[in-house]
């Protein structure tokens, strides 16, 4: 068996009137090719967050989603800086560094909470409820999420974009 090269992830997307700080686990293979979160093509990020937005986010170039988040107050990142793992697959990862999570009230002063994409990031609860903030645990995003339908995260999603007040109740 060789030993896995380390993995490094991407930084933060995170300005300081993010109001909403998405979490994943660690970059799939597609995203950290692309250098670019929710890079796979059949992952709904994109779809999803751009359906509650009212933004054609699939559409864009990815700098125009990143700014058009920022101006929002989405904030992107993921719970570990640093992997080893073999794949994308969530249960491949191993000797995970997190990310400085005590760090996001400072990154972005009005945050009113923190949502977790999946079960790997919500792992790491404890962490982000130290933050003293609403912490919610969001159904994946991943193409990996199969039995949760489209309409059914969105649904889950709203709620949490409402509580974080990203968006209005519709």
């Amino acid at each position: 068996m060789t030993a896995l090269e380390r993995l490094v992830g991407l930084p933060p997307v995170i300005a300081r009137g993010t109001r909403l700080v998405i979490l994943g686990s660690f970059p799939g293979v597609a995203s950290l090719q692309a250098q670019q979160y929710y890079a796979h093509p059949r992952n709904q990020f994109w779809p999803l967050v751009g359906a509650l937005l009212g933004e054609p986010l699939p559409a864009m170039p990815y700098r125009e989603r990143l700014a058009r988040l920022r101006e929002r107050g989405v904030g992107l990142w993921d719970v570990y800086a640093a992997c080893r793992r073999e794949g994308s697959l969530d249960s491949a990862i191993e000797d995970a560094e997190l990310n400085d999570l005590a760090s996001l009230r400072r990154r972005a002063p009005g945050l009113a909470g923190v949502a977790h994409n999946g079960g790997e990031s919500a792992r790491h609860r404890r962490a982000t409820e130290s933050l003293g903030l609403p912490v919610w645990r969001l159904p994946s995003s991943s193409p990996a999420n199969a039995s949760w339908s489209f309409e059914r995260k969105r649904a889950a999603w709203q709620a949490v974009f409402e509580a974080a007040g990203v968006i209005g109740h519709r």
